[in-house]
């Protein structure tokens, strides 16, 4: 188990150390449920109450909060605590599962497959041809990579998870749990005779750049035609729906249950906040947040906030909810 002293603790953060202990601390742990080995972490001031009643021995605090330790007790004080706890919590990191061989015996790997130095491949998957896997690549037991495929370094593929064929992922990404990519486009239109549905083809693919984090159970449809892009540095939370042939720009968010329709096109920095869905070929522009259930159905420009369903300016939505308000008390 990993242990650190105050002094070890804070030569990462750089903080101002208030107070003082004899204990080690052997773990973070939320405010109300440390204990002595345990340092916390009070980010806004309406959690400072609870400092009082915690047998936390050390919290992690926002310089602007004005707090005092107590006997015995630590506080250390820093610009930003949601990263300085970022960082507390790399210190404690007990790391990944480990591999007893870089390739498992039941994994099958097509002889086609370029396989990178120090790649990991667990038990039970599936490497097809034509497949290419970049240097430090760990792929967890029962993933599938579909043919002519091409993942780049130091990605991280979990369980679970299937890679259609075709796709293209950067470096440094992580997929977690049984992440679908590439699957088929959602394209159907009325037969002729109204008796039925006819599939659309869908033969384009999905293009990921470096630093993108999948969640679980998310899915990622490859384009009709050409690809469905997602941008460098995307986090993507789990249980999303990502519709073919759209285009996700840098660093966007999308939290868990939000959904994107086929060709929608997001700029850089844009948030989607949980169970919000966007409509098809709607451009929400960089900078765009989209408040958590609301469902867009227009285009949106550059740097605004919207809410509802319809989607609108939040500070008109918000006008909109308070007169409801008021006419329910009539």
């Amino acid at each position: 188990m990993k242990s650190y002293t105050i002094l070890e603790i804070n030569s990462v953060l750089n903080g101002e150390i208030l107070g003082n202990t004899s204990h080690k601390i052997s773990a973070p742990e939320q405010l109300e449920k440390a204990g002595v080995h345990n340092i916390t972490f009070i980010g806004n001031r309406k959690y400072a109450k609870l400092w009082e009643t915690s047998k936390a021995t050390a919290a992690v605090i926002d310089e602007k909060i004005e707090l005092e330790p107590g006997d015995g007790r630590v506080l250390i004080k820093v610009k930003n605590a949601d990263l300085a706890m970022a960082q507390i919590l790399e210190l404690f990191d007990p790391g990944l599962p480990t591999f007893e061989q870089e390739m498992h015996r039941t994994a099958v790997v097509h002889e086609t497959a370029k396989i990178g130095k120090g790649v990991k491949i667990g038990a039970n998957c599936y490497v097809g041809k034509n497949v290419s896997l970049g240097d430090g690549t760990v792929v967890y037991p029962n993933v599938t990579i579909m043919d002519d495929t091409t993942i780049g370094n130091s990605c991280i593929i979990w369980s679970g998870t299937v890679i259609r064929e075709r796709t293209v992922i950067g470096h440094q990404c992580i997929f977690h749990t049984n992440v679908s990519i590439g699957a088929d486009g959602f394209g159907f239109r009325p037969s002729p005779d109204g008796q039925g549905l006819i599939k659309i083809p869908q033969i384009g693919n999905v293009v990921i750049g470096n630093g993108v984090e999948i969640g679980s159970n998310s899915c990622v449809d490859r384009g009709k035609f050409s690809s469905t892009i997602i941008g460098d540095g995307c986090k993507i939370d789990n249980l999303v729906q990502i519709g073919h042939n759209s285009v996700m720009g840098r660093s966007c968010i999308m939290a868990g249950h939000s959904g994107l329709a086929g060709s929608v096109t997001l700029g850089d920095g844009v948030i989607i906040g949980g169970s919000a869905s966007i409509n098809d070929h709607t451009t929400l522009h960089s900078g765009v947040t989209v408040g958590a259930g609301s469902g867009v159905v227009s285009d949106v420009a550059a740097g605004k906030t919207v809410l509802g369903y319809p989607a609108c300016d939040s500070r008109d939505m918000l006008k909109q909810w308070v007169a409801l308000r008021k006419l329910a008390k009539n």
